[in-house]
């Protein structure tokens, strides 16, 4: 599909009523459509890979064609300079998210921007350090243990940040990474455990909600089970 297509179409999936609930979710609903995830997906497959469509998507700025941005981009075409800029223009979660398990996670960067953006100031973009992480831990198959290891002084030293999709990031990678394999599962609690003992409410949080899933009999039956 050609980009004056792809808008045509997302217009007219448009439903303006859908758009008055948006801000319950945590999304701007400026420059928006609200077209659902399948229906993106959908128009993604038809359209394919192309890195030079997915930069004119972006730069349209409307929440649908970030998104549809990052599953019609060619990991292997994305520089760090352009993952430096898209991560800058995040302003909701669900972009931010979407863009790291669409293409970043796929890219020569990730684990470099891991390390990189969980020491930005800005809330997006710190964000998208930590849903790496988790999204890493999820679809990094051939990955060694201490690719995640690693991973564990940044999940502590940022355990005091407060901000809403800060924490819950943080959260997020703190339990997919303790739910690869028995052996990151006890590192993981071990970290829990450290940062429960944090004097901040967000660290508490984070280890409490994270200590809850790594250590219920479900997880813990599974893991053993994989073994």
């Amino acid at each position: 599909m050609e980009f004056e297509e792809i808008i045509k179409e997302l217009e007219s999936l448009s439903n303006p009523e859908d758009v008055k609930g948006m801000a319950r979710f945590g999304i701007n609903p400026q420059k928006v459509y609200w077209v659902r995830i399948p229906e993106l997906r959908r128009i993604a497959k038809k359209t394919g890979k192309n890195h030079d469509l997915a930069g004119r998507l972006w730069d349209f700025g409307y929440h649908e064609t970030r998104i549809l941005a990052s599953m019609v981009d060619d990991p292997l075409e994305v520089t760090e300079e352009q993952m430096d800029q898209w991560a800058l223009d995040f302003n909701t979660w669900d972009i931010c998210d979407q863009c790291c398990m669409n293409l970043f996670d796929k890219t020569l960067f990730a684990y470099k921007k891991v390390f990189e953006w969980s020491k930005r100031k800005e809330e997006f973009v710190k964000r998208a350090a930590f849903t790496l992480m988790a999204v890493l831990a999820v679809h990094d198959k051939k990955a060694r243990n201490e690719s995640f290891e690693q991973f564990f002084p940044l999940i502590i030293r940022e355990s005091n940040d407060n901000r809403n999709f800060v924490k819950k990031a943080i959260n997020w990678a703190l339990r997919q990474i303790g739910k690869r394999n028995l052996e990151l599962n006890k590192k993981s609690i071990l970290v829990a455990r450290e940062i429960l003992t944090r004097d901040s409410k967000s660290a508490r949080w984070i280890a409490a909600h994270a200590l809850r899933e790594l250590t219920s009999e479900k997880v813990q039956e599974r893991l053993k089970n994989s073994i």
